[in-house]
């Protein structure tokens, strides 16, 4: 069973910073890209970073640079490092197992963790 575990999310200042953790289990972590997506307050679920089972990473454009994903095969773990959070990075953080597109598709995804940026 496919059990994914985020934790890290809280009320974060502008311009502050938080890291998202999220323990796999159930499948071959090391084999499996993986990913961070987020659902702001009214909006659908949006892609953040994906991260290839080697290590290559994708961002969409505005994470790029702020945000740093990042996985520790020997914990199955997967990080989302943000950095200068502004008050539009608010919304739930959801990791998901495989890419977004995989993920977001076939529902595998965690309970998302709360990011607030708020002064």
């Amino acid at each position: 069973q496919v059990q994914l575990v985020e934790s890290g999310g809280g009320l974060v200042q502008p311009g502050g910073s938080l890291r998202l953790s999220c323990l796999a289990s159930g499948f071959v972590f090391e084999e499996t890209p993986m990913s961070w997506s987020r659902q702001a307050p009214g909006k659908g679920l949006e892609r953040v970073a994906d991260i290839g089972s080697h290590g290559n990473t994708y961002y969409a454009d505005s994470m790029e640079g702020r945000f740093t994903i990042s996985r520790d095969n020997a914990k199955n773990t997967v990080y989302l490092q943000m950095t200068n959070l502004n008050p539009e990075d608010t919304a739930v953080y959801y990791c998901g197992r495989g890419n977004h597109a995989y993920a977001s598709n076939y529902g595998y995804l965690g309970q998302g963790t709360q990011v607030t940026v708020s002064s």
